[in-house]
């Protein structure tokens, strides 16, 4: 536990009461954002939070003086949060998500998304970094999310009912129609290729071996990572609605006979970012209109 800083941890959240750190974080944040409503939420994954720089009347909030918050250990995860406006949409921006091989547990890494959620967004925008276990894919395509398989630890659901939440969210469909077809038509709009597939969640941090991603690949998989998936769940239980992008960085293991890194990763998000950007930008400004 942090004294200077409450109910916040570092890593797995032991015996906390979960309903209680999201209300802190809340209230915390109601109190900076002085009444701002965001209509979505972005989440925005490694290498791809320049986007934070693209808001309009920004303020910007350090998760460090939020309560509750998590702490991210990972290169290219910057720990704060952006409220604004995107392309005229009132919007609030995650720019540093925590992932559950940094040692939280699942009710911290999806601490954030609730407490969005409980702000009042009506969307949630989730971006990640992939590896192309489609054997069509390149590095720095950018695959709209259609569906996931999850296959990480556990549910970011487990244990008690948190408030504003339903016990058995649908997942017939995670990842909003509606919403990809309006980000499909942004994308050929601005000639931006975009490939549709679905997203495996693993645990990591190790990256997958030749004979999981050829077991990945039969299941159905299109790319995987180690991220999104918690987030999306914890979304769907507020009844949010979501739409993901990938950025695939790499072939996964077993493709390419080169290993697999780190920096290779931040390496590609960075060359496709204004592309990336236009992308999520004509997206939410699509989105308005269909969330009002």
């Amino acid at each position: 536990m942090d004294d200077r800083n409450p109910g916040r941890r570092v890593g797995v959240t032991g015996s906390a009461i979960v309903g209680e750190r999201v209300d802190a974080a809340v209230r915390a944040l109601r109190e900076r954002l002085e009444g701002f409503e965001p209509l979505v939420g972005v989440v925005l994954g490694s290498g791809l939070g320049g986007l934070a720089e693209r808001f309009d009347d920004a303020r910007v909030i350090l998760a460090s003086a939020l309560p509750c918050w998590p702490a991210s250990t990972v290169e290219g995860h910057e720990g704060k949060l952006v409220a604004g406006s995107l392309a005229g949409v009132p919007a609030i921006g995650l720019s540093g998500r925590v992932h559950m091989y940094e040692g939280h547990a699942p009710e911290d890494v999806v601490l954030p998304v609730r407490v969005l959620a409980r702000l009042g967004i009506r969307a949630l925008v989730v971006s990640n970094a992939a590896g192309g276990v489609n054997l069509t894919f390149e590095p720095g395509d950018l695959m709209l999310i259609a569906d996931h398989i999850n296959l990480m630890a556990r549910s970011p659901l487990f244990g008690p009912v948190v408030d504003g939440e339903t016990r058995w969210p649908d997942m017939f469909e995670p990842y909003d129609a509606e919403l990809r077809t309006a980000l499909r038509r942004v994308a050929r709009e601005l000639r931006i290729p975009l490939v549709d597939g679905t997203y495996a969640g693993l645990l990591g941090p190790s990256y997958e071996t030749p004979a999981e991603i050829r077991a990945l690949r039969r299941m159905g998989a299109d790319a995987v990572g180690m991220s999104t998936v918690p987030e999306v769940i914890a979304a769907r239980a507020y009844g949010v609605r979501c739409v993901g992008v990938s950025c695939i960085t790499n072939p996964a293991a077993g493709i390419s006979p080169e290993p697999l890194r780190h920096d290779e990763v931040l390496e590609t998000t960075e060359r496709v970012a204004d592309s990336f950007q236009a992308l999520i930008l004509g997206g939410i400004g699509a989105f308005g209109s269909l969330l009002g």
